[in-house]
C-alpha cells in the first residue's frame, strides 16, 4: 500500500491541504505540529511524489451561469484499446466534459458534463458525443440537485485503516 510510505505527520499535511489549499505554510505547520521549514520541504516532496497533483479554487459552476449538469452513460461499439484510448483524448478536449472515467459493466464510460443551458448540452450530444465513431449509445441524466460532492479522499478512514494493521 503506497500510504505506508507516508509517516501520520505527512498524512496530516496531505488532509490539512485537502481541507484548505490556500493556507500559509506557517499556518499549515502549526496544524501539523512541526516548524515551517521541514513543512515546505515535507509539502515540495509529496507534490514531486504525486501525492498532491495541484491546487484549485472550488467555483461555484451555478452562480458562473452552468446552470445544468449532466451524467452521460456512454457506450463504445469496441473496446479495443485503441478505440477506448481514442475516446479518452477526445474527452480532454470536449470543455462541457468535466470529468471522464472508464467503468467495467453495462457502460464503458461515465462522463459529468456541465453547460450553461439544456440546449447547448443538447448541441453538444448530437453535434459532438453521438458522432464521435466509437460511441454506439448514450444514456443520459440530468442532475436535479447534488447532496454531497466532497473532493478528495476520507484521511479519517485511512488513519483508522493504518491503525488497525499496524
Amino acid at each position: 500500500m503506497a500510504t505506508t510510505r507516508l509517516d501520520p505527520i505527512d498524512r496530516k499535511i496531505l488532509a490539512e491541504l485537502q481541507a484548505d489549499g490556500r493556507m500559509t505554510n506557517v499556518e499549515l505547520a502549526r496544524r501539523v505540529g512541526i516548524s515551517a521549514p521541514p513543512c515546505l520541504r515535507r509539502v515540495r516532496t509529496l507534490e514531486e511524489a504525486g501525492y498532491i497533483r495541484g491546487y484549485h479554487a472550488e467555483v461555484d459552476a451555478r452562480e458562473l451561469g452552468f446552470e445544468v449538469q449532466v451524467f452521460a452513460m456512454v457506450g463504445l461499439s469496441s473496446q479495443a484499446e485503441a478505440d477506448l484510448s481514442a475516446f479518452e483524448d477526445r474527452c480532454r478536449h470536449w470543455p462541457l466534459v468535466r470529468e471522464c472515467h472508464m467503468l467495467n459493466g453495462e457502460v464503458d464510460f461515465m462522463l459529468k458534463c456541465v453547460a450553461p443551458d439544456l440546449s447547448t448540452f443538447q448541441s453538444f450530444l448530437t453535434d459532438e458525443l453521438l458522432k464521435h465513431p466509437t460511441v454506439a449509445s448514450v444514456k443520459t441524466s440530468l442532475v436535479i440537485r447534488g447532496a454531497k460532492d466532497e473532493p478528495g479522499v476520507p484521511f479519517d478512514i485511512l488513519e483508522e485503516r493504518l491503525s488497525r494493521s499496524a
